[in-house]
């Protein structure tokens, strides 16, 4: 079912799920998963925007094929291990995606390539608050019952896999390693990004209330789009094909500069 270009394949942080429908003209969109997600889950996302976009979507460590290596537990390392494995595409026009933590590290990522002079042309960030709105997050400090109990009001996570204790015992080291890099994650003041951004969010989630996620506006000089969907934290699987299309239509805005 999934064919990788032996350039992906090479590189453990990267899968290509499907081939851009028009690869020498395609943007590349880099999809950074949630906490405790795998590339995987986002296979349909991938598949639907082949036309649109050549789709890279992250694999962190310590999960599916990568079970065996540990997970970076900052937000930091696993941004490095992200921008070490995009150097193949560094010359392509660049758009990143992230759902909640990955909106964290799309977001840092952004600041990082801007620094060097090689900044993306659009940055969509999903499911997750603005760093500069204060939340007390310790869901990393929570037991094993607590935390997973987390994950199943959050519905990002099949519960029947969650009720099999073999299969816990295998999600939990990468869940933890996630959740505390969310958790002990802090803004550092900087310089606004000049990169333009767009926000989606569920209108019912808990995690990012909607002006909650629109405080993303304050930290880019570029400009700014928000979208809210019906549903909660999972709204983007919900939503699938609203979503699918809200990306596509920024990634055409990012790409003529009419965003």
């Amino acid at each position: 079912m999934t064919t990788l270009r032996a350039t992906t394949a090479a590189n453990p942080w990267i899968r290509r799920f499907h081939p851009p429908a028009r690869p020498d003209t395609a943007p590349v969109l880099v999809v950074l998963p949630h906490a405790g997600g795998s590339a995987s889950y986002y296979f349909p996302l991938s598949r639907d925007l082949a036309a649109h976009a050549e789709v890279l979507t992250v694999q962190y460590p310590g999960r599916q094929e990568r079970l065996s290596e540990p997970s970076p537990d900052t937000i930091a390392g696993l941004v490095d291990g992200v921008e070490d494995a995009l150097a193949p595409w560094r010359e392509r026009p660049l758009v990143l995606f992230g759902h909640s933590m990955g909106a964290v590290l799309a977001y840092e990522l952004t600041r990082r390539l801007e620094a060097s002079g090689a900044a993306p042309r659009g940055l969509i960030l999903s499911g997750r608050r603005s760093p500069l709105v204060p939340r007390h997050d310790d869901l990393h400090t929570l037991d094993d019952d607590a935390l997973l109990a987390h994950v199943r009001a959050l519905s990002g996570t099949d519960t029947t896999l969650l009720a099999d204790p073999e299969l816990q015992a295998m999600i939990l080291p990468a869940l933890r390693s996630d959740y505390h890099a969310v958790g002990t994650y802090r803004h550092e003041p900087g310089p606004p990004l000049r990169t333009p951004v767009s926000v989606l969010c569920g209108e019912s989630d808990p995690r990012a209330a909607v002006p909650e996620a629109m405080a993303w506006r304050e930290l880019t000089e570029g400009a700014f789009t928000f979208r809210g969907f019906p549903g909660g934290h999972f709204y983007l699987a919900e939503r699938h094909e609203a979503v699918t299309s809200a990306i596509a239509d920024d990634l055409k805005a990012f790409m003529t500069g009419s965003h």
